[in-house]
């Protein structure tokens, strides 16, 4: 391993993630410095041969590479305030939850403290961090991505830097993040209905793991679709699934499964058909979704 390779890291905020990231900068050969609010959870790490910090300023006074894995950009500022002035000539990387607007302000409140900025983003879990495929993308200023580029692919083979832009990372995790929450409803309503079955719910596992891989086969069609605005070719029409929902409430009776939930999703479905996307694309959806619907309009209204 070679000098370039041993970068030293700090690391603020020893969660489960943030013990994952410590862990690999030490297996990895890298000194690294620990530092959270709860000294106890750096025991482990120190065994390890982690050093500890007794405050953040001194963490961040320790190495030229600061990682903060904390809740969200707020946070992260709030932690290390007290280090604003060890701060100056030093990399900032963020990896945490948080919106672009929080990426913008902590991005600019660092440089203001004469930091660098790049603000990242994990997507995968504590346990894959370092593995080989494991994807981690970034924005903000190339010059500290280029420079610890080896030294942040220790924490996964997949490492990629998005632009300049200091809110990327963020915007791309809350747009990839979307699909989460609803697949697994979905899994978890489809677990209900095989429960009620009598039938393991590991059995459904193969079965939707193949409908995954379908989906993920037809999201360059829907992309291109929606980047060209042309939604004619329609393989699955937007009145296709307007047309299941009564099967969906027919399954929800017979399992006894709450399926109130799909209401949203049905009224977004008879927007598009009012907007004429009917036999459109069910991609088409996105031009539905640029528009805020008429309850959130009235919602934000200020009454007279």
């Amino acid at each position: 391993m070679t000098e370039d390779n041993r970068t030293p890291v700090t690391v603020i905020g020893l969660g489960s993630m943030g013990r994952a990231l410590a862990e690999a900068f030490v297996d990895a050969g890298h000194p690294t410095t620990v530092w959270n609010r709860t000294p106890g959870k750096a025991e482990p790490l120190l065994a390890k041969g982690a050093f500890g910090a007794e405050t953040v300023a001194a963490a961040v006074s320790a190495s030229p590479l600061v990682v903060t894995c904390l809740t969200t950009f707020e946070a992260t500022r709030r932690a290390l305030e007290p280090a604003v002035a060890a701060l100056d000539g030093r990399a900032l990387v963020t990896l945490n939850s948080g919106s672009p607007a929080g990426a913008r302000a902590t991005a600019a409140w660092a440089t203001a403290s004469g930091a660098r900025f790049l603000g990242g983003a994990i997507k995968n879990v504590p346990s894959a961090v370092g593995g080989a495929d494991t994807l981690l993308y970034y924005g903000g200023d190339r010059t500290v991505f280029d420079e610890y580029e080896g030294t942040l692919r220790v924490l996964g083979g997949d490492t990629v830097h998005l632009g300049d832009a200091a809110d990327l990372a963020a915007l791309y995790e809350m747009a990839v993040g979307g699909t989460l929450l609803p697949a697994l409803v979905g899994f978890f309503q489809g677990a209900a209905a095989v429960q009620a079955r009598g039938l393991k719910v590991s059995t459904l596992v193969p079965f939707t793991v193949k409908w995954f891989e379908m989906i993920n086969s037809v999201l360059p069609v829907f992309a291109d679709e929606i980047d060209r605005g042309d939604y004619r070719e329609a393989a699955s029409s937007v009145n296709l699934f307007v047309a299941g929902a009564a099967e969906d409430d027919e399954f929800g009776k017979e399992a006894n499964v709450d399926m109130s939930w799909h209401a949203p999703l049905r009224a977004l479905l008879e927007r598009a058909v009012e907007a004429g996307y009917g036999d459109q694309s069910i991609s088409a959806l996105v031009e539905v979704l640029k528009q805020p619907s008429p309850a959130a309009s009235s919602s934000t209204t200020t009454p007279s």
